[in-house]
């Protein structure tokens, strides 16, 4: 009993380290720097949406299981499936099918997952020159493609074996999508250099 109690005092206590930086340092900067009269309006992430499209896994259900596994093991949560809500027949797709899955992240579990990808993934991509400034939406969201997972560090060779691609979005409440980039750099996201491709 004394145990549990302090698993779960200590658990309460711990704050993941890019959740601190924001609170403590960042939204303040934020504010100062893009002129915003409160610090309520500074941009910050919502949640972070992990998405594993999965077209070929009608034939191939090992496809299923193994992308299954690999969110995870990178995100600590069980995914859920995604169905097809119209048939189009020319993609030999019926309504219902199970063409995907998808994990949403929020507060700690969000924090500790974009401290990794940011740090420890983003930097061990091939060729990696910095991610696309193009690929924010209107509002702000932004999103970012991988081939494979095999950049993941949880993943052990034999778990990468059949490789799949995932999208990862991260969703940032904000004004515009220039205040979102200003949170993404702050956090440490690599934008490549205008001109470099």
């Amino acid at each position: 009993m004394v145990q549990a109690t302090a698993a779960k005092t200590k658990s309460d206590t711990y704050t993941p380290r890019l959740k601190k930086l924001y609170v403590d340092e960042i939204a303040k900067q934020l504010k100062d720097e893009l002129n915003l009269s409160n610090i309520h309006d500074a941009p910050r992430l919502e949640k972070i949406v992990i998405n594993v499209g999965l077209g070929r896994a009608k034939d191939d259900k090992r496809l299923l299981e193994v992308a299954e596994n690999t969110l995870i093991k990178i995100t600590g949560q069980k995914p859920v499936q995604t169905v097809a809500k119209q048939s189009i027949a020319s993609f030999k797709l019926r309504e219902g099918s199970k063409i995907g899955l998808k994990v949403t992240l929020r507060d700690s579990r969000m924090y500790e997952f974009a401290d990794r990808f940011i740090n420890l993934v983003l930097p061990r991509l091939r060729d990696f020159h910095g991610v696309s400034a193009q690929s924010f939406d209107k509002q702000g969201n932004y999103s970012i493609g991988l081939g494979d997972q095999s950049v993941f560090p949880e993943l052990s060779y034999e778990e990468t074996a059949t490789p799949h691609g995932l999208q990862v979005v991260l969703a940032v409440k904000s004004k515009s999508p220039h205040h979102a980039r200003a949170l993404l750099e702050k956090f440490g996201v690599p934008f490549e250099k205008e001109g470099v491709r």
